[in-house]
């Protein structure tokens, strides 16, 4: 189930925060309970995505994109994501995480998210996501930056990330061993 009071809880403390600038990190606190295991009486890795959505929306309403999305009826979706997971993240244990922007390119922002306990990072991601209008698509990321008075242009990738986006672009799509349809 999705963790609407902690969505919630997050977003009202964020609209209480100081604004950021768009490159600035999102840091939150967190605790793993138990609804939040596997198990293996750890964070389960489809909890640690949906959680890293409360960070996402946090940053989006302090860097402004969450108003800006409202006011133009935009919407705002993940494109993708790899995630490296390192340390586990047990049962009321607490944690950080960290929220920011890298960049973007003309359809995509690049943003990077972490958790952290005890001053080791547990895990990390990197997602792709999309600004979308209705059934007319993508808003082209420079349209999204002039609404928010940024340069249309982002400043340049790391090549990691370069690298990614580019590993991504070879991947087949769609991908092989489609379900035979008269199997069914």
């Amino acid at each position: 189930m999705y963790p609407i009071l902690r969505f919630a809880r997050h977003i009202a403390a964020a609209r209480r925060l100081p604004a950021l600038g768009p490159f600035a990190p999102h840091v939150s606190q967190h605790r793993c309970w138990p609804w939040d295991i596997d198990p293996w009486l750890e964070m389960n890795n489809g909890r640690t995505l949906t959680l890293y959505d409360l960070g996402r929306m946090a940053l989006s309403v302090r860097t402004g994109l969450a108003q800006t999305a409202r006011e133009r009826r935009w919407g705002l979706a993940v494109a993708g994501v790899s995630v490296r997971y390192r340390r586990r993240i047990k049962s009321f244990e607490r944690f950080q995480m960290v929220s920011r922007l890298i960049g973007w390119d003309e359809r995509f922002f690049y943003m990077e998210q972490s958790m952290w306990k005890g001053g080791e990072c547990a895990n990390n991601m990197l997602l792709r996501s999309a600004v979308t209008r209705g059934a007319s698509g993508i808003v082209p990321t420079a349209e999204v930056a002039a609404a928010m008075g940024l340069p249309a242009e982002s400043p340049p990738l790391p090549e990691w990330v370069r690298a990614w986006i580019a590993a991504d672009a070879e991947r087949p799509w769609p991908p092989e061993g489609a379900p035979d349809a008269a199997a069914e």
